[in-house]
């Protein structure tokens, strides 16, 4: 996926751009994959209803996967900045969208992430962008909960970093158990937010709380 348009105010050498255009070679050989796969369930791809589909879900396929081409510390390091301030930053409610890699199947929800700064601060977006480049890739709710904590950890070196995650995986709703209504949660912390816990307590107080 080399062909990109770029947005205002992104710079080409960022590594997480958006990407508008697909690899034409990738694209094309997920499409003839994904004409086999219609053939293998029963259909008939030369229907006019599927004539473009295989085409379509290999663009889908590669727009919801681009994580793989993003690198979450230059995202932080995009806009790391040297800051004496101290005190909790919670970015809350990030909204969340990733593939299951078990059944390919997508799971939603929301990320809750907080950083305690250590004379670095960064962005407030992209805290949101380090959640996103790793949430666009096939994955486990677990592991991407700790992969958005060590990112930041190992990038700003804060004194401490809390992610939560809260997501419906459709793959419980739609197959399966098939339980509407399942929420999965999961967490992980670093320096003061393992060790304190009134700092931790703190944390789940304002991620729980509507203040706006």
């Amino acid at each position: 996926m080399k062909i990109i348009n770029y947005g205002s105010g992104q710079n080409e050498n960022d590594g997480y751009t958006r990407i508008d255009e697909f690899d034409n070679k990738a694209t094309q050989e997920l499409s003839e994959h994904y004409r086999e796969i219609l053939k293998l369930i029963g259909e008939d791809p030369s229907r006019d209803g599927l004539k473009s589909t295989p085409l379509r879900v290999a663009k889908a396929i590669q727009f919801l996967t681009q994580g793989y081409g993003l690198d979450a510390r230059k995202i932080l390091e995009s806009a790391k900045f040297k800051e004496e301030y101290r005190q909790m930053v919670i970015v809350k409610d990030i909204e969340l969208y990733s593939m299951c890699e078990h059944h390919m199947i997508p799971f939603v929800g929301k990320a809750h992430i907080a950083y305690i700064p250590n004379a670095y601060i960064t962005g407030l977006s992209k805290i949101a962008r380090v959640a996103e480049a790793y949430a666009r890739r096939l994955q486990v709710q677990e592991r991407l909960t700790v992969q958005i904590r060590d990112c930041i950890q190992e990038t700003l070196d804060p004194l401490g970093v809390a992610v939560v995650i809260e997501a419906q995986h459709l793959c419980m709703v739609m197959r399966g158990v098939q339980k509407q209504h399942s929420v999965t949660t999961t967490s992980a912390f670093t320096g003061e937010f393992l060790k304190n816990l009134t700092t931790r307590e703190e944390f789940i107080h304002l991620i729980g709380k509507q203040l706006h």
